[in-house]
């Protein structure tokens, strides 16, 4: 795993490509699992995925679309912008082809994670998707569960939608899941895709080491951006006065069982409260 910081912090555009407004795989992040793709379509645009060995979830950032895979057809309804509502979505399994189609046009993630069961494709509706309000002051923000572990099925794929509002803290206390400890923490590679409410607004990501040589970056984050977690201690992630901030978590790991296990830094033992 690479954990040099100009390769963790992923500013918007660096890893744009023909096909996708970013692409993250797990050769550009140096780990085994984790993907992330951002496609934008113009009205009638369409976009084809072949999911080879990664399952895959089509999430709509802004605008809907019609999934077609395995059979199926998926009509999703999406939403205005990622701070309007929570969203509906598609299931694409591995080994499987999917095309994606947009009347209007709209901007949509493919978070994606290798594996090796393949499950049916499915639909998320947007009313079944757990919403927590986790924290409390100015560490309150609201977490959109529509892949955790427990709300969804996939094999490897855990991934969550946070809103962290203006001037407010999240991801906090520093946290992290690199290390298998049955029970307790599970190894997790992860992906913060951020956007910020207000073309001005911005952010700041914080990963720092949890072993000799690991991860540590100190990233101001803006719309687009991405920040890579192979390893470390992560957070806090920092909204800027006035501008909520919004970041999509995309992890996966070699676990035998699919689970979210964290542990907290023992130097913030005392404002673990907070998280909850």
């Amino acid at each position: 795993m690479s954990d040099k910081p100009n390769e963790l912090y992923v500013p918007a555009g660096t890893t744009a490509d023909a096909l996708h407004a970013m692409a993250i795989g797990p050769e550009r992040a140096g780990w085994t699992y984790s993907s992330l793709r951002i496609v934008e379509l113009g009205p009638g645009g369409t976009h084809d995925l072949a999911a080879g060995d990664s399952e895959w979830i089509v999430l709509p950032l802004s605008g809907g679309c019609t999934v077609r895979t395995s059979g199926e057809v998926f009509q999703l309804r999406g939403r205005t912008d990622v701070f309007a509502s929570v969203t509906d979505f598609a299931y694409v399994p591995r080994d499987a082809g999917a095309q994606i189609a947009s009347g209007a046009g709209g901007r949509f993630a493919l978070a994606g994670a290798k594996c090796e069961r393949r499950l049916p494709a499915r639909y998320g509706p947007a009313p079944e998707v757990p919403v927590e309000r986790r924290g409390s002051g100015s560490c309150a923000r609201q977490v959109r569960n529509f892949a955790s572990a427990d709300a969804f099925a996939c094999d490897r794929l855990i991934a969550v939608e946070v809103i962290t509002p203006g001037g407010n803290w999240s991801s906090y206390p520093p946290h992290k899941h690199d290390e298998h400890r049955p029970g307790e923490e599970t190894e997790l590679e992860e992906i913060y895709y951020f956007e910020i409410d207000g073309p001005q607004g911005f952010g700041y990501q914080r990963v720092f080491p949890s072993r000799e040589g690991g991860a540590d970056v100190l990233a101001e984050v803006r719309s687009g951006d991405a920040v890579l977690v192979p390893n470390g201690w992560h957070g806090p992630s920092v909204a800027q006065p006035g501008h909520d901030m919004y970041y999509l978590n995309v992890m996966a790991g070699p676990g035998r069982t699919r689970e979210w296990r964290i542990r907290f830094h023992p130097d913030h033992a005392e404002t673990t409260g907070v998280y909850r």
